[in-house]
């Protein structure tokens, strides 16, 4: 974990100022979380990035904690809540195994662009469990790298190697799907909102079983 810390943080700038590759298919996305996430919700973000999700759709809930285990990344969002104050938005670098045990627990937990990248995909699915409310909603848009163009699985390996790419996880969307409920979830919808003619983006939403 600590190798894949040290890359986010230091690209974190680089990472801020990249345009979205498929703003349509985002904002689809954005609109489709908004519309299950409730005022009475208290939402944890694992993964936030630089936080633009987080600044969306915080305002239409109880409670939004986003979190990132990149310093480098959760710097960037502060500078943006301080330019653009959200009252009800907090940011904390913590991993998701970290924040187990602690009391808090959430209506729901997003995770967008993240489960291709935890170091261990079923320990961090048991962790959100465990953060989840009775009932509580898990929504994830994940790239299932098995699914696309094989060059582009290939090409990591070697990535890796010169320190251009962190760890990835490497499923098709059957495969995480079935992690999903392995880990004591049921599925309730499995969606696409890409532009592109092949999207290997799925957007799943997943309620804790009891």
């Amino acid at each position: 974990m600590v190798a894949n810390v040290e890359f986010w943080n230091r690209i974190a700038r680089k990472y801020a100022a990249d345009p979205i590759s498929d703003q349509a298919g985002y904002e689809r996305t954005i609109t489709r979380v908004r519309g299950l996430l409730g005022r009475d919700d208290r939402v944890l973000e694992l993964g936030c990035g630089t936080g633009s999700t987080a600044l969306l759709l915080a305002g239409g809930t109880e409670s939004y904690l986003a979190t990132d285990f990149s310093a480098g990344m959760i710097g960037i969002v502060e500078e943006k809540l301080a330019a653009s104050p959200v009252t009800r938005l907090s940011f904390r670098v913590v991993a998701a195994e970290d924040l187990v045990g602690q009391g808090a627990s959430y209506d729901a937990v997003l995770g967008f662009n993240y489960l291709h990248l935890v170091a261990d995909l079923p320990g961090t699915l048991a962790a959100i469990r465990a953060l989840l409310a009775p009932g509580g909603l898990f929504i994830s848009k994940t790239a299932c790298l098995r699914d696309m163009n094989p060059l582009i699985r290939l090409g990591i390996p070697l990535m890796q190697l010169i320190g251009k790419a962190p760890h990835v996880n490497v499923f098709s969307a059957t495969a995480l799907q079935d992690a999903i409920s392995k880990a004591g979830f049921e599925i309730v919808a499995f969606e696409y909102h890409g532009s592109t003619r092949k999207d290997a983006r799925p957007v799943i939403v997943a309620r804790k079983c009891d």
